[in-house]
This record gives C-alpha cells, structure tokens and sequence, in this order.
C-alpha cells in the first residue's frame, strides 16, 4: 500500500545548511522524489545546499517563525495531492530512515496523525544526548498535557511527524501561531475534530549541529502550550469558540 501512496516531505528549515545534507542522505530513496523545503529568511547557504541535493526549495524573504515555515510547508504540500505528508526537521536530530514504520498506521487508516518519540525510557534519551534539564522539563510538561488533553503520550515536542492529508484539510492550520506552539495547536485542533494519533519510537539523537530552542522562547513555549490548553478545555466545553479549534 505504501508503494502505490503519495507520499510528501517537508522541511521548515532555518540555518540548516550544515545538516540539511544529512538528513537528505538518510531519508530512503523511494521517497526522495517529493521533498519540499521551505527556507524561512535563512542566513547561511541552506538553500544552495538543498538546491544542489535536488530538493524543491520555497523561500521566505524575511523571517516567518516556525509555525509560519509550516504554514507554507504544508500550502506547498497540498498542492500535490498527497495521502500524507511528513514533516522532517533538517537538523539531522530525527531518524529518517525510520519514515516508512511512521507512515504505515496512516497508509493503513488506522491512524490519522503519527509522530517519533524520542522518549521512550530516560537511559535511552539521556544516552542520545538529551541535555538533562530539558529531559526533566519535558517529562513534566508531558505529564501535564497528558492529563489535561485526556492522552498518554510519550512526547509532545517531536520535530518528525506525519499527518494524512484529510487532517491537514481539516484543520484550520493557516490559523494556527507563527511561532513554536505551532506544533501544539495542530495537535490540540486534530484531537478537537476527532482524528486519531499515534507514535512510534525513535532514537534520540541531540548533537552540536542540532536546532535547539533557547531558554526564552523555551520558557514562552510552553505557557503558549498552556494557554492553549485552556483555550481547547473552554471550547470542548463549550463555554467559547475558537478558532483554533472548528
């Protein structure tokens, strides 16, 4: 089923002109002929670098934020007439040869909505070279979104995912944040409309070369994530609407 499914790779990248390659390189074959990356006001040569791999290239003339490079990773995505798309940080931190096992709960309908967890157990996560505080602060805030979304995920901050291409028709992405919470209220917004989500376990891999957030935005993050929390609990409820949300 897979072989038969079309099957789209986006990367929102920013300075990641020294592991866009690799990450390129990992990914199997059989997908490599429908790679979008999406280069949001870079300051280095990524996009000359992805030009040469071969890779579909759309720039930003200025500097969007991370939900604004998805917003258009997934606009461009569309296009095509995929079944699913991947979203695939270029930071070389997440395992693309693992696409095919992450892609398949989607292919076969049982899954709307996959992502790679890189979370596992915390020998594994801190062997990879997670730092240890942000191990720490990710295992609580993954407590908390888990008991307030009513979910039991091992991790909510995974840069691999996979959507089917009905979810991201569905929800009402172009809405979402330009910044890191992008990522939460696509979430959020899939588990409102009923769609289903699953992961898979990948290795954690942190290097020098990886994106990392810093502790600012880090810290604007995750209130971000919890407002929005409150945000999903008040229309689930239907005390409000959002628009994040129908």
């Amino acid at each position: 089923m897979i072989s038969s499914s079309k099957v789209v790779i986006v990367m929102p990248a920013y300075n990641a002109a020294k592991t866009v390659q690799n990450t390129y390189e990992e990914i199997p074959q059989k997908f490599k002929n429908n790679i979008i990356l999406v280069d949001d006001g870079s300051g280095d040569n990524t996009v000359e670098v992805a030009k040469r791999l071969g890779v579909e290239v759309f720039t930003h003339t200025r500097n969007l934020g991370y939900g604004g490079n998805q917003k258009t990773c997934y606009y461009e995505a569309l296009k095509k007439n995929p079944d699913v798309v991947i979203m695939l940080h270029p930071d070389y931190q997440y395992d693309a040869g693992l696409i095919e096992e992450l892609i398949r709960p989607i292919i076969s309908k049982r899954y709307d909505f996959m992502f790679g967890s890189r979370i596992q157990d915390k020998k594994s996560a801190l062997e990879g070279g997670m730092p240890r505080l942000k191990y720490y602060i990710n295992r609580i805030v993954c407590l908390l979104e888990n008991i307030l979304l009513g979910v039991n995920f091992t991790e909510h901050f995974s840069g691999f995912r996979a959507y089917s291409a009905k979810l991201l028709k569905t929800v009402p992405f172009q809405r979402f944040s330009n910044d890191f919470v992008f990522d939460q209220e696509m979430s959020m917004s899939a588990l409102s409309h009923g769609f289903k989500i699953g992961e898979i376990s990948i290795p954690t891999r942190y290097h020098e070369k990886a994106s990392s957030i810093q502790f600012i935005k880090g810290t604007k993050f995750i209130l971000e994530t919890f407002w929005t929390i409150i945000i999903y609990k008040l229309h689930k409820l239907r005390i409000i609407k959002s628009k994040l949300f129908f």
